[in-house]
């Protein structure tokens, strides 16, 4: 089943104690459909500028994604977000934002993207994530990323568009302030309610949680020696996660599926942080993908 991503299509500069890129592709969409493709097709929608060219088109290409609804504004610059990691690698500080192109950045999907069967709507404003999925209305499993400045400047909205989903994906603490629940599993019983029927809080290096109405599942993130960047580990791990129930959309969405998801989603994430942007990502094999997949499952998995 093919996977819609609507999302940021950026230029990163990133400085991390380990090195650093002053020119790098980036933005929730791609990074999201590079780890998707690894499942299933994957159409990307999103606005570039004219310093977008082929190099970069060369990278999505490279995993069989579709970038022809991929809208290029002659005379404008993609998105650019520039930042700085400490040693704790959960914390960056912001440099620089410079919207560009997205600041006017209207959703034009073709029928092709509106008819898939998987919808992810990555970090943009509620309002456009809610005509994105009225274009998309016959979407069999629909996910929503978001982040702390829609949840400060248009909850209405972000809650909204919220109830008009499968499934939630946000960090730990954005789904704490969303909803002003004390825990995790409050907050996610709490967004359940809305509609949604799957909650997952991402926890950064501690791993990730999945809320369902029957159930609970938490896993460790895979550990590492080796992290130089964290940029798009988030929406990798996403990518993972939804790319693999859109290949499963045959079967049911048990809590099974959804963990096995999971796990391909960390596996994934993992190897987005040992280099710095898509550089691991681009050049990954499946065959890396499940071993990495393999090995949570061993260490994960308790003694009779």
């Amino acid at each position: 089943m093919a996977v819609t991503v609507v999302g940021s299509i950026a230029f990163d500069a990133v400085k991390t104690p380990f090195g650093e890129r002053p020119k790098m592709l980036g933005g929730s969409a791609v990074h999201f459909a590079l780890a998707a493709s690894f499942f299933d097709a994957v159409r990307v929608v999103g606005p570039v500028g004219d310093d977008f060219g082929e190099a970069e088109y060369a990278v999505l290409h490279g995993r069989g994604v579709d970038t022809a609804d991929i809208e290029h504004v002659a005379g404008g610059q993609t998105f650019f977000w520039s930042g700085v990691y400490g040693w704790d690698l959960n914390d960056r500080e912001t440099l620089q934002t410079d919207l560009n192109v997205f600041a006017e950045f209207e959703p034009k999907l073709s029928p092709d993207s509106q008819n898939s069967a998987v919808l992810f709507l990555a970090n943009i404003q509620p309002d456009l994530q809610r005509q994105v999925r009225a274009q998309c209305a016959d979407a069999k499993f629909v996910a929503l990323d978001s982040m702390n400045l829609w949840i400060d400047i248009a909850r209405d909205s972000l809650v909204a568009a919220i109830e008009e989903v499968d499934c939630l994906i946000l960090n730990d603490a954005e789904l704490r302030q969303l909803t002003t629940a004390p825990n995790v599993i409050r907050a996610a019983r709490e967004i359940l309610s809305w509609g949604p029927k799957v909650v997952v809080a991402k926890q950064g290096e501690y791993g990730a949680v999945l809320v369902t109405p029957g159930g609970f599942f938490s896993l460790p993130a895979y550990p590492l020696e080796d992290v130089r960047d964290p940029t798009g580990a988030g929406d990798t791990f996403a990518g993972g996660f939804v790319g693999y129930i859109a290949a499963h959309l045959d079967e049911p969405l048990s809590d099974e599926l959804l963990r096995r998801a999971m796990a391909y989603g960390t596996a994934l994430a993992s190897y987005n942080v040992e280099e710095f942007g898509t550089e691991r990502v681009a050049r990954l094999t499946l065959q890396e993908v499940d071993e990495r997949f393999r090995a949570l499952q061993q260490m994960t998995a308790l003694p009779a």
